[in-house]
Order: C-alpha cells, then sequence, then structure tokens
C-alpha cells in the first residue's frame, strides 16, 4: 500500500506500554498511527486526523473507551474498535449492540487485530467514498444545467467532459459569456482522481502584477501563497487574454518549471496543478494583437473544448426553459407557469447574446411576473433599457450586458450574493471579482 492510500488509525489506551506497542505493531504493518492517552482528546485529534478506524481501550481513567463510543456521531466518526484486558462475552455483546465494530480482548493475537483493523478501515472508506460521490452528483447539478440538452452538440460536449477529466491534460475552455466556462472547469475537476484536492479559480483580468508574487507565490516565512495551498489540485485561469503580460511571465515559468520561489525565499517550492483555463475570445486573434503570449497558449491548450452558444442549440430551448421555470417556481414557492405558443416564438425568434445564463434570468423574471399575477416570457424577454445606449466596442457592450444582469441578480435576490451567484450560473469567488471589475456599487443597488 502506499503512503497516500494507507490507513490511518487512532489508538486511545491509558497504558503508555501497550500504547507504544500498538503503534509498533501497526507503523511496521503500514499504517498510519495517531496514539492518545486519553478518550477525551478524541474529538479535537479528529478535526486534523481523518482516521480510518479508533482503536481504544475500554477501562481508561475519566472517558472510558464505551463512553467514547457512546460521544461519537456513528454517521460521521470512523469506526470504532473496542480493546481490553477485562472484557467479558456481555461488555462485549453490549459494545457491539451500542455501534462498536469489533471487540478484542488482551493479550491480542497480532494478525487477527490486523485483520480486524483492515476489515473495518476497508468498511470506513467505502462509506465515505459512497458520500463522497453522492456529493459530487449533487455538485455537478450545475453542469447539468449548463449542459442540460438533447442536442448532439451538448451530448458530445458531456461526453469529452467526461473522458478529460481523469487524464489531468491542460484544457482550454472557449465560449461566449454565459455559456458556463467555470462550471465546466469545476465538473472536470470534481469528476477527476482527486475531487477533495483544492480547486483555485484566479480572474485573470483583475490579477496585478505588483502583488501577483506575493499573493501566489507566498512571502517566506509569513504567508504560504495561494498556489502552493493550491497544489494536487487545479487551477481555474478564467479570462486567460486578458490577463497582464508580466503575469503571464510568471505563471508561465511556473508551469514550466513546476516551482514557485516565495519572495524572500532563496530555495524553490514545487507544485503539482492541473491547469484549466477559459477565454470569451479568439486566442489565435489575442496572440497576433500581442495579449496572450504564444507560449502560455502552447502551455494551456493541450485540450480545447468549445461551449456551444445557445443560438446554436434552439432545440434545447424548450427543454431548458421547462427546466429552469420548474426550479425557480420551486424556490418561489408557486405553480410553474405553461409555456404558450407565443412563448415558445419569442424564445425562438431571440438571439440570446447572453446564452444559458440569460435564458436562466429570463425564466427567473417569469416566474417573478406570475408570483403578481401576470406576465408572459414576451415581457420577460424584454432589455429593460440594457441597449438603450449601445457601447461602441465589443467590450463595453458585454461589460454593460454582464453589468446589468449582475444588477439584476442582485436585486432579485435581496442581497444574498450565494443566491445571486447560483442564479447567474457562477461562483461566488467570480461574482466579486466581477463586481469590483465592474465599479457596482452593491449597496447602492438594494
Amino acid at each position: 500500500m502506499s503512503p497516500q492510500t494507507a490507513f490511518k488509525v487512532l489508538v486511545v489506551d491509558d497504558d503508555k506500554s501497550m500504547r507504544l506497542s500498538l503503534v509498533d505493531l501497526l507503523e511496521a504493518s503500514g499504517w498510519h498511527v495517531q496514539a492518545l492517552p486519553r478518550a477525551a482528546l478524541v474529538a479535537e485529534t479528529l478535526g486534523h486526523f481523518h482516521a480510518d478506524v479508533i482503536l481504544s481501550d475500554v477501562r481508561m481513567p475519566g472517558m472510558s473507551g464505551l463512553e467514547l463510543l457512546a460521544s461519537l456521531d456513528t454517521s460521521q466518526a470512523p469506526p470504532v474498535v473496542l480493546i481490553s484486558a477485562h472484557g467479558d462475552i456481555p461488555m462485549a455483546v453490549q459494545a457491539i449492540q451500542d455501534g462498536a465494530y469489533s471487540f478484542i480482548e488482551k493479550p491480542y493475537e497480532p494478525r487477527r487485530l490486523l485483520t480486524v483493523l483492515t476489515h473495518a478501515a476497508q468498511q470506513s472508506r467505502m462509506r465515505v467514498s459512497n458520500v463522497r460521490l453522492r456529493q459530487r452528483l449533487y455538485q455537478l447539478s450545475g453542469l447539468d444545467r449548463v449542459l442540460l440538452g438533447q442536442t448532439d452538440i451538448v451530448a458530445d460536449l458531456r461526453r469529452d467532459i467526461l473522458d478529460l477529466a481523469e487524464t489531468g491534460v491542460p484544457v482550454l475552455i472557449s465560449g461566449e459569456t454565459g455559456t458556463g466556462k467555470e462550471l465546466v472547469a469545476r465538473a472536470l475537476h470534481d469528476l477527476g482522481s482527486d475531487p477533495d484536492a483544492p480547486f483555485l479559480a484566479l480572474n485573470c483580468a483583475v490579477l496585478s502584477p505588483d502583488t501577483f508574487e506575493a499573493e501566489m507565490f507566498g512571502v517566506s516565512g509569513q504567508t504560504q501563497g495561494r498556489l502552493v495551498a493550491a497544489s494536487g489540485g487545479t487551477l481555474f485561469l478564467d479570462e486567460i487574454c486578458s490577463c497582464p503580460l508580466p503575469v503571464q511571465a510568471k505563471l508561465l515559468r511556473v508551469l514550466e518549471d513546476k516551482t514557485v520561489l516565495p519572495v524572500g525565499a532563496t530555495q524553490p517550492v514545487p507544485v503539482t496543478l492541473r491547469v484549466v483555463s477559459a477565454t470569451n475570445e479568439e486566442v489565435a486573434l489575442a496572440v497576433s494583437d500581442g495579449r496572450l503570449r504564444q507560449d502560455l497558449l502552447f502551455r494551456i491548450n493541450t485540450i480545447v473544448l468549445t461551449l456551444p452558444p445557445l443560438r446554436q442549440r434552439r432545440d434545447d430551448l424548450t427543454l431548458l426553459s421547462t427546466h429552469f421555470l420548474a426550479e425557480y417556481a420551486r424556490i418561489y414557492e408557486i405553480a410553474m407557469p405553461e409555456l404558450s405558443q407565443d412563448d415558445l416564438a419569442a424564445l425562438l425568434a431571440h438571439d440570446w447574446p447572453g446564452n444559458v445564463r440569460e435564458l436562466r434570468n429570463v425564466c427567473e423574471r417569469r416566474i417573478l411576473a406570475a408570483r403578481r399575477g401576470g406576465g408572459s416570457m414576451v415581457q420577460a424577454l424584454q432589455n429593460d433599457s440594457l441597449f438603450d445606449d449601445v457601447p461602441d466596442t465589443l467590450r463595453e457592450a458585454v461589460a454593460s450586458f454582464e453589468r446589468e444582469l449582475i444588477a439584476k441578480a442582485i436585486r432579485a435576490h435581496q442581497g444574498r450574493m450565494d443566491a445571486a451567484a447560483e442564479a447567474l450560473g457562477i461562483g461566488r469567488r467570480t461574482l466579486n471579482e466581477k463586481i469590483v471589475k465592474l465599479g457596482l456599487d452593491k449597496d447602492a443597488l438594494m
């Protein structure tokens, strides 16, 4: 068993010689061991030592092994194997009835002890794995909302994400605003080999060359640095084409050397990161304009995933609209309004510049109107002066559109930022960064 997969056991025994004997046996058998002299220390220790199984003496001063067993939440805590030189049949039966995995008498037979502990640890790992799987499937609901659809282009994209998740290769996600790039990046991470590893999302457009090294690399003897803290996980570089060129050079060095040098340090620190990037621009144009380093592009675009705009998957509009209407009807506790022929015609006629994110907001506006006893999808599609003053450039137009959508989401959710981020289909960190970048005043919106 490798060090990364070795089982972890928490040994609790007030007898020092017995405690050390158990530690020697278990460590010689490849286990990670943490030993404690008192059961009262278990709860605190489990906060940082994620044991697969607890091996505890029964008779101890203060809290006994049976009292320790009774104090643990059996749905969350690792299984408990009790060991005692004073055990008898009634005590063993009572311990099993109270939730102990097994009961072993001293003097113990080492092979049997190791067998019992191994089976308990395997069962614990399987239980944790099942819980994580359920959590991963629940977390993927965001991906389902963005990639819900029956068109071939969406089905192919879902298959690509599942195929790429385990590979660890760099992926560049290309797509217009509102197509769900960050949620796809998170799906690649969540479906990968280590979904519990860190996921570090960076909005490259707001990175400062002056503070980048201190924030990302850390300061020797003071701060660890976000890249070091995220080592072993996924680095998500959003809006990569908007990254300042000096920052691009520093990122490239990290990706090439797989190390960072904290400010003031003399020795580099190794980091291992899977890189997923995203952009709503043409990367070739960004390279030719000198805004994106070509050598950095070559490091991040091993695989390119292109998210389709909503106008290219109009066959999914009815399915998506029904899904979002049902979701918001449940949230606002009203009956879902039916889609009329006029509603469907309006949906199909609209060009959807904000893509799935815009459709979500349109459906929410429809439900909010239904709460007041009226409304239609035609009315919900009205842009409320969004394009009264059309900006001169595409970048300004996108910023104006994002500013309006974010402002509406914040108002609709009474300033609850988690709910606003969920409605927009983006992460809370991304929402905060966009609020700063777009110069929005949250207090003034309420």
